[in-house]
């Protein structure tokens, strides 16, 4: 039939071919057989399809007029030897002819195909009821361009070629000039056999990662097997560039085609280095050993005899918990600058783990780790990751918690810290705390109308516990060990009562008892001899204990001004300050730990605390009765922009996101009662430059040698208001241009569909991309700035008490890249000290785009490891391996 100009016809399994036909012809052919007698013997077969109900009613078999008759119906009807085992549907844009005698039909235009999950479209199918075989084929079009090329899916199976002839019965095919993609490679072949619904064969194939019709690249093969979404075997198998054949021949060939983990060699990268020699470098092997746990296996060798070997195995359950760890065996042998030895030669290892468990796994348990321990010169000698040369700390975590209804919490830690540069390794084993949350003793289970004041009295706890042991990893000892064994505890009992607010001031009182325990005391002396000041420790349980009161208040003032004129493009100008004040009293309870030590020749003396040294610090000296007080503010302005109509015009800015200082003034202290103020700032301009600033201003002037006297700054008619002690500034913007949509919908849509990593494989991914950012270069972005400034200072005494030093440190980072043309990009990144003078690293890439491959150049010139490397490869990820690499570096310490 025809509906609007398109054919759309179906049969099915039971010989209905033989009906279409004959309601077609009009019953002109008396050949075949009698058609009123078809449709007779049709509905006569036709079994009843009104329900008849069963009659549950007990029958008496002797009672014969209550017998019942039960009779069956059937569909006595002979199945065609030629009928299928579901419909086929087609259909076509412009004609369909039907050839009886032959039983065939062809559909022109547009025409389609479905039978199961099979669908094909061509311009021309032809569709053989007797032998169930179609054929597709196209068409030119009158400047002989093809139209309609023959489209093939089944399954997984998805290709284009200029014909297709398929059985229905037997699933088998033969095409010809055909396009298929597995994964990321796309298959030609010349001719190709389907033989079943997985497996193909193909007559002089070609395989690419190039998605053109005439590729860049490709692999041609005599004789090729397909297994569909698993992997491709070739016989013997060589290179073309450009349509041009290469003379390089490979016996055979191996694909893999399926996503996912496949274990396999992971090929190695050449280079050579003045200090290391020549090398080979990340070769190795991985094994996937089952769904939750695989290996890999890497190494480096070079002709110096260093070498390097890591194993890292990779654990995974889904819903429950996730990991990797990585064990590193180094063996360092470099020339030596010494004229004395030829080498230097260096053994160290590194040990990492992190795992993660998920957080609906065990609801209120929870555990992580990640640790990073080993030599402390490993990161100095590692090759394969320069920017971890300039680590000089190693941390590690592994905690444990648990909650209880989120009344009680349990924690247990452990951890490490380590510096490469004094060598100085502190083990954490175990740290813990135990925390009660604030509960209300006199709160009633039901509310009954308004709430009592002290029925908001509430109380908590929370203990805290440390266990310490410090060493040099180039002299441990057991006894070193011992005698650096420290461990400490606090315990804090908060009391807190929430009373009715005034107006728009808050009131809340409050009271703390803290009590800590201590392993060691620490007495220091001067010694006349020596002229410096001796520590001595005595070992044992030692304690103290303080209280606090305070009332705080706080509150939140408002200020607009908006009197500017009708042009103007400011409408309004906001200042909002959250004042807090508190007033608290601490008695002096530990007074008597305090004593007074002479520190230099002339005589000085300063006071120092017995646990001054120890895990959790001493409390502070003296007794404080005062105030503290914080003024925190922030500025914001309303313009109106005449292109930008949302919201009436209006735009908030925001010019000062926080700014204030907080102090505090103890009215009981016999001298220095103002404490030093801590000013910040904190600002977003242009909604580019991110600032950031603190400082420390001590109000008290100073003797000759740098210490405190009781006078302030602005005492004598000074206009001072006190010395900035300590301070720091970070100021970073970057700009770039306008990225392309598509671009970042494909990207976005991908990091939606990527899995969670671990933190190691982040970081492992991160280096990747450091060391060799021309890999990565993004030519959707034009050109791109990044800047960051950073400056700190601080007084600190110095070791010998004879004064103060200050302590300065600048630096600037800048990294950018731009496109020379649209297909060639390059970039830099430096990092430059102030202090030093000197810049640090530097690093530059030129990258070209080549469609399906791509040319990366890294340079470092600068840097603790100077390296140059120049690649090949293709972008595709499953022939990544296949490059070609020239490396070449030196250790420049």
């Amino acid at each position: 039939m025809n509906n609007g100009g398109k054919f759309s016809l179906k049969y099915s399994s039971i010989g209905l071919f033989t009906l279409l036909l004959c309601t077609l012809t009009l019953h002109s052919s008396a050949n075949y057989f009698d058609s009123q007698k078809f449709y007779d013997n049709i509905l006569q077969a036709r079994p009843d399809t009104i329900p008849v109900k069963r009659d549950t009613t007990p029958v008496n078999k002797t009672d014969s007029s209550l017998k019942t008759i039960q009779q069956v119906d059937t569909l006595n009807v002979k199945i065609s030897k030629d009928s299928l085992d579901g419909p086929v549907s087609y259909s076509a844009s412009d004609s369909m002819v039907l050839d009886v005698p032959t039983k065939k039909i062809t559909l022109y235009n547009s025409a389609t195909t479905k039978y199961k999950d099979l669908d094909l479209t061509a311009y021309k199918i032809e569709l053989d009821q007797e032998a169930q075989i179609v054929v597709a084929t196209y068409s030119k079009d009158s400047l002989g361009a093809m139209v309609g090329k023959p489209h093939f899916i089944q399954g997984e199976s998805n290709m284009d070629a200029d014909s297709i002839t398929y059985n229905f019965k037997t699933q088998k095919g033969i095409t010809k000039s055909t396009f298929t993609q597995q994964g990321e490679m796309f298959v030609y072949g010349e001719r190709i056999k389907k033989v079943n619904v997985s497996d193909f064969y193909a007559l002089r194939g070609r395989f690419t990662t190039c998605n053109l019709d005439t590729p860049h690249f490709a692999f041609r093969t005599k004789k090729l097997k397909l297994v569909n979404q698993k992997l491709a075997v070739s016989g013997p198998i060589h290179p073309e560039f450009e349509g041009v054949p290469v003379p390089v021949y490979i016996p055979f060939g191996f694909f893999p085609l399926s996503q996912g983990r496949h274990s396999g060699i992971i090929a190695p990268q050449f280079t050579a280095n003045q200090q290391f020699g020549v090398g080979l470098e990340q070769f190795g092997y991985y094994k996937v050993l089952n769904d939750y746990f695989d290996i890999m296996f890497r190494g480096d060798v070079y002709s110096y005899g260093g070498w390097r070997a890591a194993l890292s195995p990779t654990y995974r359950k889904r819903y429950r918990y996730s990991g990797r760890m990585n064990l590193s065996f180094q063996n360092t042998r470099i020339l030596s600058n010494d004229a004395k030895k030829e080498f230097d030669v260096n053994r160290s290892f590194n040990f990492q783990w992190s795992h993660a468990v998920d957080a609906k796994a065990r609801p209120g348990t929870n555990f992580q780790a990640s640790v990073n321990a080993g030599s402390t010169q490993y990161n100095q000698f590692s090759s394969v990751n320069p920017t971890i040369n300039f680590q000089n700390q190693l941390y590690s975590t592994i905690s444990y918690s648990k909650n209880w209804d989120n009344k009680y919490i349990l924690n247990l830690n452990a951890g490490h810290n380590q510096n490469s540069r004094t060598r100085e390794v502190q083990v954490r084993l175990p740290d813990g705390s135990f925390t009660i949350n604030n509960f209300y003793p006199f709160q009633p289970k039901e509310f009954v109308g308004e709430s009592k004041w002290y029925q908001k009295l509430g109380l908590g706890l929370n203990s805290q516990f440390r266990n310490q042991v410090s060493f040099y990893d180039s002299a441990f000892s057991f006894t070193q060990l011992i005698d650096t064994l420290q461990w400490g505890a606090q315990h804090n009992v908060p009391i807190t009562l929430a009373l009715p607010s005034l107006g728009p001031i808050n009131i809340a009182p409050g009271m703390s008892y803290t009590e800590r325990w201590y392993a060691q005391e620490f007495t220091r002396s001067w010694n006349n001899v020596t002229e410096r000041v001796d520590t001595s420790i005595s070992k044992g349980f030692y304690s103290a204990r303080d209280i606090a009161f305070s009332l705080s208040l706080n509150t939140a003032l408002f200020g607009t001004f908006d009197r500017f004129g009708k042009n103007s493009k400011v409408r309004a100008i906001r200042h909002v300050v959250r004042p807090s004040v508190s007033a608290s009293y601490k008695p002096d309870l530990n007074g008597k730990d305090y004593y007074y030590t002479q520190v230099d020749t002339s005589g000085r003396v300063l006071p120092f605390s017995k646990y001054a040294g120890s895990l959790y610090g001493p409390f502070g000296q003296g007794e404080f009765g005062g105030l503290s007080f914080t003024f925190d503010n922030n500025l914001e302005m309303k313009t109106r922009s005449k292109k930008d109509t949302t919201e009436g015009g209006i735009r908030k800015v925001r010019l000062l996101e926080g700014f204030g200082f907080s102090g505090s003034f103890n009215f009981l202290a016999d001298s220095f009662r103002l404490s030093p103020l801590s000013i910040y700032a904190r600002s977003t301009l242009f909604e580019k430059v991110n600032i950031t600033a603190s400082a420390s201003m001590d109000p008290y002037k100073i003797d000759q040698r740098g210490y405190r006297i009781n006078e302030y700054a602005w005492s004598g008619g000074g206009k001072s208001l006190g010395r900035l002690t300590s301070g720091n500034i970070a100021i970073s913007t970057s700009f770039t241009s306008k990225k392309a949509e598509e671009a970042k919908q494909v990207q976005d849509e991908l990091a939606s569909a990527e899995m969670p990593i671990t933190l190691e494989e982040q970081q492992a991914q991160l280096n990747y991309i450091r060391n060799n950012p021309a890999e990565f270069a993004d030519f959707n972005i034009p050109w791109s700035v990044n800047l960051s400034y950073s400056l700190s200072f601080s007084r600190t005494v110095k070791r010998d008490y004879s004064g103060f030093e200050t302590q300065v440190n600048s630096s600037v980072n800048v990294s950018g890249d731009f496109n020379l043309t649209p297909k060639w990009k390059m970039g830099a990144n430096t990092f430059y000290d102030f202090k030093n003078a000197s810049i640090q690293q530097l690093t530059m890439f030129l990258s070209r785009e080549l469609h399906c491959w791509q040319l990366g150049i890294n340079i470092t010139p600068v840097g603790l490891y100077r390296s140059f490397n120049i690649t090949i490869n293709p972008k595709s990820g499953i022939l990544r391996d296949l490059k070609i690499n020239r490396t070449r570096y030196f250790y420049t310490q």
